[in-house]
């Protein structure tokens, strides 16, 4: 089960690693071109969440993240030990809230970076800790399919084999 924990604190260590890279060596709004039309190195800074939503509302980061991060805990280790798949999405989101948390904390904001334009669209820039919480809240709902359909099989067998007993 610590090896989960330890994905997790690898996800805040690049995540914090990176960040710091990038407030060493850019500037805010310093853009480096990586294949252009598509993907920039972008130095920006967030004191919102996605989007740039809630702007400022640090007091609301800081109580909603730590409930999070109590979650998280609470479930890897209450389910995760039956399913190695959300053992791993847990660490992520775990990783990623921890990440920006930091940054909360100690920057008053979240220092962003990786900036895509996709088919025309401008994604918000965004960074490894976002990243983490992306993938692993995916995997959180294909673990969540993946269960639904093995339970819902299961059940089928059941109601056959009690069906046949009759």
């Amino acid at each position: 089960m610590y090896i989960y924990y330890i994905l997790a604190l690898v996800v805040i260590t690049i995540d914090q690693l990176t960040k710091w890279i990038v407030v060493q060596t850019m500037a805010i709004g310093e853009q480096i071109t990586l294949i252009e039309d598509f993907f920039y190195l972008t130095s920006h800074r967030n004191s919102g969440a996605a989007w740039g939503i809630l702007q400022g509302q640090m007091a609301f980061f800081y109580i909603i993240t730590v409930i999070v991060i109590i979650g998280i805990i609470y479930y890897m280790q209450k389910y995760a030990t039956e399913s190695k798949l959300l053992a791993v999405a847990l660490s992520l989101i775990l990783g990623g809230a921890i990440g920006n948390f930091i940054d909360r904390l100690f920057r008053k904001e979240v220092v962003d970076f990786f900036d895509f334009i996709i088919f025309g669209y401008d994604y918000p820039i965004f960074n490894i800790a976002d990243a983490a919480l992306v993938v692993g809240v995916m995997l959180v709902i294909v673990t969540t399919i993946l269960d639904e359909r093995k339970e819902k099989r299961q059940n089928d067998k059941s109601a056959q084999s009690n069906g046949n007993r009759a």
